[in-house]
């Protein structure tokens, strides 16, 4: 079996325990606020995370080297957790994850600013067409469009921000600080509020908490690895595979189904958005490849962030090694 097939192949586990962590969030949603799946799934994340901080052997602090930085990624990062956990408990599976899809063209467009990446005519194409496919899945004026919707495509505008932040300061923060501020923040933010949501849990749906925290983190250990196996632009798309798993879960488990509308402004996304995957791909198109090298899932508030472990020096040197090759 060839790298790339066993690096797509890891990818679509990852994104198939991804989909199955989101099955319990819009499970639990019905009865729970997003801010108590929020501060819960963090909570019993954190003996995760640990994990990780044991693992980190450099020898430095735990302060930040762009701290504005990590300050705007991790307010990022605290409203897409909420977004994300509120779209997917009030959207059916397949529209919110259609929007989702946006984030890519965000942030291409985002890394003209913040990257200072050079966008060509081509690309600006990409991303015209991939929204018009968002616009088709609203359907504006044709549907009624609820907060559901909004909490979507905040998380896809917050999701897209913290990802293109850490394509600027990856290279730089410890990969312990760029994962440990938003748990904590997360943490703090839900925790403050909580008193006014809380409703009590029976040791079950604790227990549900407990697998959506491990399947955030199993998900990032299955893509850390697909990304050290395959090329970036063959594991990047399998992230559009959602789609299946959320058209069969959302079908067998909440009698879903994918409409006209949404299947067509999907179609029309997932085209715009592996456009832009290849187009990175090829050398000489953009300096920074700012999809290609954001490897983070977003609306998984409990996980690591996999761009966190893959900018560590180790993943780092390899994966700049890997690129570096020549084709």
């Amino acid at each position: 079996m060839s790298p790339n097939i066993k690096g797509a192949i890891l990818a679509l586990i990852a994104f198939g325990v991804y989909a199955t962590h989101d099955v319990f969030i819009k499970t639990l949603g019905a009865t729970y606020s997003p801010i108590q799946l929020v501060f819960f799934s963090v909570l019993l994340s954190f003996p995760l995370a640990t994990v990780s901080l044991m693992r980190d052997r450099a020898p430095s602090t735990l302060l930040p080297v762009h701290p504005w930085w990590i300050a705007g990624r991790t307010v990022a990062a605290v409203i897409t957790g909420f977004a994300a956990f509120y779209a997917f408990a009030n959207l059916p599976l397949t529209q919110t994850y259609a929007i989702l899809f946006a984030t890519p063209l965000i942030i291409t467009v985002l890394s003209i600013p913040v990257l200072g990446e050079k966008v060509r005519l081509p690309r600006w194409l990409a991303v015209t067409v991939g929204l018009i496919g968002v616009l088709v899945v609203l359907r504006p004026g044709g549907a009624e469009l609820s907060l559901g919707h909004a909490a979507a495509l905040l998380a896809a505008f917050t999701g897209a921000f913290a990802s293109i932040v850490l394509r600027k300061i990856g290279s730089d923060e410890r990969p312990v600080v760029v994962m440990l501020y938003p748990m904590v923040a997360n943490f703090v933010v839900m925790g403050a509020m909580l008193p006014f949501v809380y409703v009590p849990m029976p040791i079950e749906d604790l227990g549900y908490m407990a697998i959506v925290s491990v399947f955030a983190w199993v998900g990032g250990r299955f893509i850390i690895a697909a990304y050290q196996t395959g090329e970036a632009a063959i594991v990047a798309p399998m992230h559009y595979s959602q789609i299946l798993w959320a058209s069969v879960f959302g079908y067998v488990f909440f009698n879903e189904s994918i409409d006209f509308y949404t299947g067509v402004g999907t179609a029309i996304i997932i085209a715009s958005g592996l456009f832009i995957v290849f187009r990175e791909s090829r050398g000489g198109n953009s300096s920074n490849t700012p999809v290609l090298r954001t490897r983070s899932r977003i609306g998984t508030p409990s996980a690591f962030r996999v761009s966190d472990l893959m900018t560590s020096g180790r993943y780092r040197d390899k994966q700049t090694k890997k690129e570096n090759l020549p084709e």
